[in-house]
């Protein structure tokens, strides 16, 4: 029941509290699973892609994160290539920052934001991370290249 509730209240809130460049919409209005769209920061190599986002909630949310997982391919370092992310608030604590004070709302705009400010001292991807910290241009090149392949182009 607590769960019902909550979700149906930031259900409401969604719109008002999300700003225009993200969408969060139940799937098949389901209370568990939803689709989120995200674009892609301006002035970024991201800039004008649209990516696809899949939430879920536990039976235990909001004492537990929800599941958030990209469906568009992205070149980031705290993105791997399922789709997972490195992000405190979608960790339990101690090792992450996770609260049921925080909302399906808080979560799109704290990934909204990894997305244009990478973490690399905490990154899923080595590799990535490390051409991130070291050529920055090469970097924005190769995210940019998967920006326009697997986000703009289905925009399009």
């Amino acid at each position: 029941m607590l769960k019902t509730s909550r979700v149906k209240h930031e259900l409401q809130l969604l719109q008002q509290l999300l700003p225009q460049d993200i969408i969060c919409k139940p799937i098949n209005d389901s209370l568990c699973e939803f689709k989120a769209s995200i674009v892609g920061p301006p002035a970024s190599p991201y800039a004008d892609g649209v990516f696809d986002i899949e939430v879920r909630l536990s039976d235990r949310y909001p004492f537990q994160p929800p599941l958030v997982k990209f469906a568009t391919p992205i070149y980031h370092p705290n993105i791997d290539q399922s789709g997972r992310i490195c992000l405190d608030q979608l960790k339990m604590p101690p090792a992450g920052c996770w609260s049921p004070s925080l909302n399906i709302a808080s979560v799109l705009i704290a990934v909204k934001q990894l997305i244009n400010e990478a973490n690399p001292d905490d990154g899923l991807m080595a590799d990535i991370s490390a051409q991130y910290k070291s050529d920055r241009t090469e970097f924005n090149a190769v995210a940019r290249q998967w920006t326009i392949k697997h986000a703009i182009a289905k925009v399009r």
